[in-house]
């Protein structure tokens, strides 16, 4: 894919990464190039060990010691960075403290005023939608819920840039789908630039604009595909033919790394059955 290009909030440009391994170095990711548009939604989807993870640490700042740039608004940066906001998989709640208290957090630790802290924190707990919710403690929440905490805490720090690892993978089907809407609208109302790593199809082409397609370690880009279905994203959108002609397109892509996965694992464990 092309260098990233002018006005692009989010440039990711020849991230490679490497690993030693056991058996010698690994290339998780390799030569990947991307941007993304302010106010773009844009999701990586791959098959497992594709090195969607890896690439979400390195843009994040999480992981360092990588070949290629990352930059926001034309400025190289290394390490975590204050434009870049991150919801992980992982329950992140902290469950001694309140919703309103957790959404708070951030806003605590900069040091902002209590009362202009909680006034903040009271307004993206509405924005995910649980007003009336602000006393109760994460035991006290469903795992829908309490990833709606863990997103209303990240935006509360106003991040240029939200990126999101498979925030809703823990979830059930119908909880996943719900709050899928329910980032949508945020995403919309805000206009907030969001990079989204999932392993879900559906998922993709529901919230995003473009979807980028990865391959098989090494992880590098496949293909881009941009997504024109109209906003809102209704339930009807969701049942259109259109939406299946998006979904069907990126499986064939998705299927023929994954078989190419399943066929190099197959062969590592009859060599070492060979070996044995």
């Amino acid at each position: 894919m092309a260098d990233s290009a002018a006005g692009a909030l989010l440039a990711v440009e020849h991230i490679t990464k490497r690993f030693a391994g056991r058996e010698g170095e690994i290339v998780a990711v390799d030569d990947v190039s991307f941007d993304v548009a302010p106010g773009e939604f844009v999701s990586i989807i791959g098959p497992s060990g594709c090195g969607k993870s890896t690439l979400f640490n390195v843009i994040g700042g999480l992981v360092g010691e990588y070949e290629g740039r990352v930059a926001v608004a034309g400025e190289r940066i290394s390490g975590t960075h204050p434009a870049i906001g991150m919801v992980f998989q992982e329950e992140s709640t902290f469950p001694w403290r309140t919703v309103l208290d957790n959404v708070a957090f951030p806003l605590e630790i900069a040091g902002v005023a209590r009362q202009v802290r909680h006034e903040r924190a009271a307004h993206f707990v509405a924005l995910v939608g649980l007003s009336g919710f602000e006393r109760r403690l994460p035991a006290e929440l469903s795992g829908g819920m309490r990833q709606r905490v863990a997103i209303a805490r990240t935006l509360a720090s106003e991040p240029r840039i939200l990126l999101m690892d498979e925030p809703f993978a823990a979830l059930d089907e119908q909880t996943r789908l719900l709050l899928g809407d329910k980032v949508l609208q945020i995403q919309q109302a805000l206009r907030q630039t969001t990079l989204l790593i999932t392993h879900n199809l559906s998922e993709a082409v529901q919230l995003s604009d473009r979807v980028l397609v990865m391959t098989y370690r090494p992880g590098r880009l496949k293909r881009a595909v941009a997504i024109d279905l109209p906003h809102p994203r209704s339930a009807d959108i969701v049942e259109s033919d259109a939406f299946g002609h998006y979904v069907a397109q990126i499986w064939h892509d998705l299927r023929e790394e994954a078989n190419r996965g399943i066929e190099e694992a197959e062969a590592r464990v009859r060599s070492h059955a060979g070996r044995a």
